[in-house]
């Protein structure tokens, strides 16, 4: 599994953030169960953000080899002259 990136840390970090303060400031509970279920919500929601970011596209460099030459017969060069038997 890839690395996240900077852009997917920051992403996931801030959905977690300020979703957890919206639902809490939404839903004003405060029963502990009801956090934890906010809470656990949020962390689901940002993984989900931080996995949806696109990640960026790496070049693929093609490698160019060298083609082996293989070895030709000579062909023989036809002279001008040529005498018939």
């Amino acid at each position: 599994m890839p690395r996240p990136t900077a852009a997917q840390l920051t992403y996931g970090s801030c959905t977690v953030i300020f979703s957890t303060l919206a639902m809490l400031l939404l839903s004003q509970t405060s029963s502990g169960l009801g956090i934890a279920v906010i809470a656990v919500s949020a962390l689901a929601l940002g993984l989900l953000v931080a996995m949806t970011v696109p990640l960026p596209r790496t070049k693929v460099v093609a490698v160019s080899r060298p083609t082996v030459a293989q070895a030709e017969e000579p062909v023989p060069v036809a002279s001008g002259s040529s005498k018939a038997a």
